[in-house]
C-alpha cells in the first residue's frame, strides 16, 4: 500500500473560518436565531443572482423545506431525474406524493428534458432537475414545460454553487433553488443548506416553517401548521460566511483542476469518457467524474481497487433511484438505460479544495498505467 493518500473530495478549512467561530461563540448568539444566519443568507443569495435565502441545517432539509412551502402533498407527483442521489427521491417520499423517474441523457448525465413531459399527469405539481455533479440542467425547456402545465421548478443545486446556464447562476432559474454544503461540497459548513428564491412570499413562508411553524401575533407557542426543526445554527453561518468568500476561488480551482485532468487523460482517447461541458453551461466540477469503457480493458471496479492500492480514494456513481431497495418495487419494469449505463460505469476522482496539481498528475499516471 502507498504512502501516499489522496481523498476524493475534502474540504479547505483555514483561521479564517476560526476566527469566525470564535467571534460567533464570543457573541454568544451561537442558536438558529442569530446575524450569522441572516448575514450568510444574505450574502449567499446574493452570490446566486437571488433576493432571498433560507438557511437549513442540511441540503436534504433544504428540499424538503421548499416543496413543503409549496404545498406539495398526498396526491401531488414530482418529476426527478432517475440518476440521481437518493436526498432528491427521499424528499419527495417525507410529503407523501408520488415519484416520477425521467431517464438521464448522455451528453449531460442530467434529467433528459426531452423525455418530462410523457411523464406529465393531471396530478404533476413541480419538477426537480438536479445539476448533477455541477454540471447545469438545460433549464429553458424545463421552464417552458412548467409555465404550459402550471408547475413549480425546485432546482437540486446541491452540487451546483457557481455553477450557470446560459450566464445565470444555478439555483437562481426555477422558483426556488436548493444547495447542500456538507463537507465534500464546494464550500461547506459542514452540515448544512440553503434556499434561495425571487420570491418573499415563498422566502417568508420556508422561515416560518423551518422553526416549527411558531405562532405569530403574539402566540408565541401556538401552531397553526406542521413545521420542522431545520434551523442552522449560528456558528455552521459563522463557517458558511467565511468559506463564501473564497467561493470564486474554490470554482475557479475546481474548473482549472478540470482541465489539468482532461489534458492528461484525454490520450486514452475512447477507453474512457471525459465530463461534459455544454456550450451554454458553466460546469465547476463538484468532482471530477469520468465514464470506464469497455475498451478500458479493466472494469470499473477492478481499476477502484487497483487506484485504492495507490492510495487514491475514488466513488462510484450513483445508483439509479429505481435500483435503491427502498423504491425498486414502485418501478418494477420501468426502463432508464442512460442512467443504468451511467451507474455501472461512473467514477469520481479526486476532486476536493485541497487537492494539487501534482496529484492530479499522479491520479492520471496510475490511471493509465491500467488502461490496456
Amino acid at each position: 500500500m502507498h504512502k501516499i493518500r489522496i481523498p476524493v473530495c475534502a474540504p479547505k478549512v483555514g483561521e479564517n473560518e476560526v476566527r469566525h467561530v470564535v467571534e460567533c461563540v464570543r457573541s454568544t448568539w451561537i442558536s438558529g436565531i442569530s446575524e450569522y444566519v441572516e448575514k450568510f443568507e444574505e450574502k449567499f443569495a446574493e452570490y446566486c443572482g437571488c433576493k432571498y435565502g433560507v438557511a437549513t441545517n442540511s441540503g436534504t432539509t433544504a428540499l424538503h423545506l421548499a416543496l413543503a412551502t409549496l404545498n406539495i402533498g398526498k396526491k401531488d407527483e414530482v418529476i426527478i431525474p432517475a440518476f440521481t442521489m437518493i436526498a432528491t427521491a427521499n424528499v419527495v417520499a417525507y410529503t407523501g406524493a408520488k415519484l416520477v423517474l425521467v431517464d438521464a441523457e448522455p451528453d449531460t448525465w442530467n434529467v433528459d428534458v426531452s423525455k418530462i413531459e410523457e411523464k406529465l399527469t393531471r396530478h404533476a405539481k413541480a419538477i426537480m432537475p438536479v445539476h448533477t455533479y455541477g454540471h447545469p440542467v438545460d433549464m429553458d425547456p424545463v421552464l417552458e414545460l412548467a409555465e404550459k402545465h402550471g408547475l413549480y421548478v425546485v432546482e437540486d443545486a446541491a452540487e451546483a454553487h457557481g455553477a450557470a446556464y446560459k450566464g445565470r447562476r444555478t439555483g437562481s432559474i426555477g422558483n426556488m433553488g436548493c444547495f447542500s454544503f456538507y463537507a465534500n461540497k464546494i464550500i461547506t459548513t459542514g452540515e448544512g443548506g440553503m434556499i434561495v428564491t425571487n420570491n418573499e412570499e415563498l422566502a417568508e413562508k420556508a422561515k416560518w416553517l423551518r422553526g416549527h411553524a411558531f405562532g405569530r401575533c403574539g402566540k408565541h407557542f401556538y401552531h397553526e401548521t406542521l413545521g420542522f426543526g431545520y434551523r442552522m445554527s449560528a456558528l455552521q453561518a459563522a463557517v458558511g460566511l467565511a468559506q463564501l468568500e473564497h467561493i470564486d476561488d474554490f470554482v475557479s480551482m475546481r474548473r482549472n483542476n478540470a482541465k489539468l485532468y482532461s489534458s492528461l487523460l484525454s490520450e486514452l482517447g475512447d477507453k474512457i469518457t471525459l465530463p461534459p461541458e455544454a456550450r451554454w453551461a458553466k460546469n465547476v466540477y463538484w468532482m471530477y467524474s469520468i465514464l470506464i469503457e469497455d475498451d478500458f480493458g479493466m472494469s470499473r471496479d477492478d481499476l477502484m481497487k487497483n487506484l485504492e492500492i495507490e492510495g487514491i480514494e475514488t466513488r462510484t456513481f450513483f445508483y439509479p433511484i429505481h435500483v435503491q431497495p427502498i423504491y425498486a418495487r414502485q418501478f418494477q419494469g420501468e426502463k432508464f438505460p442512460v442512467a443504468d449505463q451511467l451507474s455501472a460505469k461512473g467514477i469520481n476522482l479526486p476532486s476536493g479544495n485541497t487537492l494539487t496539481s501534482n496529484e492530479i498528475r499522479y491520479v492520471c499516471e496510475r490511471i493509465k498505467k491500467y488502461a490496456m
